[in-house]
This record gives structure tokens, C-alpha cells and sequence, in this order.
């Protein structure tokens, strides 16, 4: 009983490194952050939009899982600023009645309200900013992710996070062995000119020796290339999550071993029940991902997405929410 835990924690873990991207690993009560146009129509029960009105759905249980662009084993108390990057950020939404998993992906450069502190640690407020700058004011561990629960709580309309798991890049060649190589078909040609067998529709089967390349390259000299990026990590998950699935029946002694490695570049406080509810779940493959509504802006210095705030509002209400059916009996 208690190596097979491992294994379903090991696999569910796996899958949330992928799921957090792989890529460049990286508070406020709800009426603060609400817009004037959605402040006016919230009530503590009951949500009023469109002329309808919503309930959280008290069935979903959240879960944030976070790509960390920093090496070799995780420690904290890391100077504040210092703590890596959350180039990666997924929120997985699983319901707990209908044993299914949706997932919203935010793009590291979302622009939002994030909690600042000075390198000694002294409390500068909120200011908006790169989200994916937010885990780096804490310690590198436990409190950076506790910093970045609270601002994607903040830019989901205070969305309840009932977890977080955040893990760095060395994950990646351990990744790329426990499956034995993942096939999958190139879906763009961001990475044609580095390596000619990354073209758009070429079938190709991703090694530890190339993994990382595929999901953490971006062209730095071309605009928003991290959301491009991102692209790339939603197919790699795709096909590793049935890779996986195999693989893990047929050799449970390879999972354990690869599970007892990974602990070092990992934080979380998800438990294994928890994991392994999340395995077990349905999802269509076609449709668990959501993107949070926006548009990619050149900035001053640094690429910025800004989010489509009525769009995000009607996105947050379908996935989070139940429309409130009058009672007619």
C-alpha cells in the first residue's frame, strides 16, 4: 500500500511539472481588487452578472502548480528578490462530485498585483508587475509560494487555492527517463532553426538529452515567445500523460526511484490522497486547458500580457461557479 502511494504521488507529481510547464522554471479581501463595473453586483453569497446570478461551486477543490527557473536542490530563506522566477504557472481546478480536472494556464508576463519586499525583507505594498516576478519576494520556497497562491487568489477574483506545488528545472532528464522518451508531433517551427528536426508536423521522440531544449528554448530576441513556449509544454503534457500511464503499470521500481529523486527540486504541501484523486480524474485532453483572456503589449522593456478583465470575470464565472436555478417547487 504504501509503495503504491509513491507511485500515484510520483506520477501525479510528474504530471504537475509538466503541467506547470517545465518551461524557464521559474491578501486582499475580493472587493479591493474587483473593477468598479463587477464591484457594484458582488454579494458575499451570490454573484450577479448578466442577470443571472452564481454560487461558487463548493465541489472544486484548486491547486497551483508552478515551474521555477532556478537548478539543482530547492532551499529557503533566499534574499528577497533573489528566490527565481515562476516562468510557469497553471491553477488545475478538480471537482470533487464529478471526478474531473480543468486547468486555466497564466502567462508569465500577466501583468497584475503582486506584494513586494526590499532585499532586508522590509514590506513595500503591492504594486502591478510581472506575475511571475511575485515568487521571487519570498524565500524560494515555502513562502514564495504562499506569495504566489495570494496573487493569483487576487487576479482570479479570489478564487480559493487549496494547495500549490512548484518544482525546478533539473526535473527535466529525470522526467525524460522515467517514460523512456515521449513521441509527440511539432506543432510550430519556434525551434526549427536550433535543431531541423523540431519542424512544424515532424513526429519526434524527446530524450533527456533533448527535453529540456523542447520545453525551455524560447528566442529572447523575438516578442512573446514565452507564450509560444508555452504551447509547446501543453503538447509535450499531452503525450506524456499517456506515455506515462504505461509506463508506470509496467515498471513500478522505475517510478519509486525517479520519485525519491525528484523530492530535493520540489515544494509542495499537496497531499497523496489528494494526488491521487487528481490522477484518477476524467478530462478531455482537447479541452483542459483554458488561457487567461488578454492580449500580448510590446513594453517599455519587458514583454507584458494585459488581461481581458470582462472576459477573465465571464471565464472565472464558468469554471468556478454555478449558475443559481430558481426554485420553482
Amino acid at each position: 500500500m504504501k509503495r503504491n502511494k509513491k507511485i500515484v504521488t510520483f506520477f501525479v507529481c510528474f504530471i504537475a511539472i509538466i503541467v506547470a510547464g517545465l518551461g524557464f522554471w521559474a491578501i486582499c479581501d475580493k472587493e479591493d481588487f474587483l473593477s468598479t463595473e463587477y464591484e457594484d453586483n458582488y454579494r458575499e453569497d451570490v454573484i450577479v452578472y448578466g442577470g443571472k446570478e452564481y454560487q461558487y461551486n463548493e465541489h472544486l477543490s484548486n491547486y497551483l502548480f508552478l515551474g521555477i527557473d532556478t537548478r539543482e536542490a530547492i532551499e529557503g530563506n533566499k534574499t528577497s528578490g533573489e528566490a527565481g522566477q515562476a516562468d510557469a504557472i497553471f491553477v488545475i481546478s478538480y471537482d470533487r462530485v464529478q471526478k474531473t480536472v480543468k486547468s486555466i494556464s497564466i502567462p508569465r508576463d500577466t501583468m497584475t498585483m503582486i506584494h513586494t519586499f526590499s532585499p532586508d525583507g522590509v514590506d513595500l505594498g503591492h504594486t502591478k508587475n510581472h506575475i511571475n516576478l511575485q515568487y521571487a519576494f519570498g524565500d524560494g520556497k515555502t513562502e514564495s509560494c504562499v506569495l504566489m497562491k495570494e496573487a493569483v487568489e487576487n487576479l482570479l477574483y479570489q478564487v480559493p487555492i487549496q494547495g500549490y506545488c512548484a518544482i525546478n528545472m533539473d526535473g527535466i532528464p529525470i522526467i525524460a527517463d522515467l517514460v523512456g522518451g515521449v513521441d509527440l508531433v511539432v506543432q510550430d517551427d519556434s525551434l526549427a532553426h536550433v535543431d531541423g528536426k523540431f519542424q512544424k508536423g515532424s513526429q519526434v521522440t524527446l530524450t533527456k538529452e533533448d527535453a529540456e531544449l523542447f520545453l525551455r528554448y524560447r528566442d529572447k530576441s523575438e516578442r512573446h515567445s514565452a507564450i509560444t513556449r508555452t504551447n509547446r509544454q501543453k503538447v509535450f503534457l499531452k503525450a506524456f500523460a499517456e506515455t506515462a500511464k504505461e509506463r508506470s503499470k509496467q515498471d513500478a521500481e522505475l517510478v519509486v526511484d525517479m520519485y525519491e529523486s525528484l523530492q530535493s527540486y520540489m515544494v509542495t504541501n499537496i497531499g497523496n490522497d489528494v494526488l491521487s484523486k487528481i490522477l484518477q480524474a476524467n478530462y478531455d485532453s482537447e479541452q483542459i486547458f483554458s488561457d487567461i483572456p488578454g492580449k500580448k503589449v510590446d513594453g517599455s522593456e519587458f514583454d507584458e500580457y494585459h488581461v481581458n478583465e470582462a472576459e477573465l470575470y465571464e471565464l472565472v464565472l464558468k469554471m468556478f461557479y454555478k449558475e443559481v436555478q430558481d426554485d420553482k417547487s
